[in-house]
């Protein structure tokens, strides 16, 4: 009886044994192989040498000191041009004194009671000796006059507010300048307001004779 008892006691530890190994939780095995390439990656990020390092420090420095120099150079230009037209805004203000005395030579020359006087003429002479000396002044400091008379019109210098027929002369030349432009070095202070010539129109003559019979009758 007493070995019948052992033998019954043995199987079921043996059984119990069994059901807890079926019990035990399986293993992810999809986590253990996620796990092992982010451990590898981690392995594979390696610390730049001192070689490398030696060397984006050398980059660095040369990007810097090109920048450096850029700046350098832009100062330089800005400098230069406030130094050579620093008076641009001045001298452009300063053209209407000639305009002024170019207004005031023409009313006087158009008032009646002045025409052929001897004070007419003494002061369109100082008015001519006061203009001379302002252009004179202005070309000391690199103010220019424009040449436009006789002259091809030149758009980056000239400005056409009208057109003249006149065949004597070549179509778009300048035969008349209503206000003088001026340059300052090689910059454009003002443009010249000119008239230019165009061709003479020559009208058919079947409609003259169309509106000559048309009166005629």
């Amino acid at each position: 009886m007493e070995k019948e008892e052992n033998q019954n006691n043995a199987s079921t530890e043996q059984n119990q044994d069994t059901e807890n190994e079926t019990n035990k939780p399986e293993k992810n095995f999809a986590e253990e192989d996620k796990q092992e390439p982010e451990q590898e990656t981690k392995k594979e990020i390696k610390e730049p040498t001192p070689e490398e390092k030696i060397i984006e420090l050398e980059d660095k420095v040369a990007r810097t000191f090109a920048e450096m120099e850029n700046q350098r150079r832009r100062f330089e230009k800005e400098k230069e041009d406030a130094f050579e037209y620093g008076g641009y805004s001045f001298a452009k203000e300063a053209l209407n004194l000639i305009d002024n005395l170019d207004r005031s030579k023409h009313v006087l020359k158009s008032d009646d009671k002045l025409k052929e006087t001897e004070a007419l003429k003494k002061t369109l002479e100082h008015l001519d000796i006061i203009k001379k000396d302002l252009i004179s002044i202005f070309e000391k400091n690199n103010i220019k006059p424009i040449e436009s008379l006789n002259k091809k019109l030149d758009p980056n210098f000239h400005q056409a507010m009208m057109e003249i027929e006149d065949d004597t002369k070549e179509p778009g030349t300048i035969i008349q300048e209503i206000q003088k432009g001026f340059t300052i070095k090689d910059r454009l202070l003002r443009p010249s307001l000119v008239g230019v010539s165009k061709k003479v129109t020559i009208k058919d003559e079947k409609t003259e004779e169309n509106q000559e019979n048309s009166e005629n009758k």
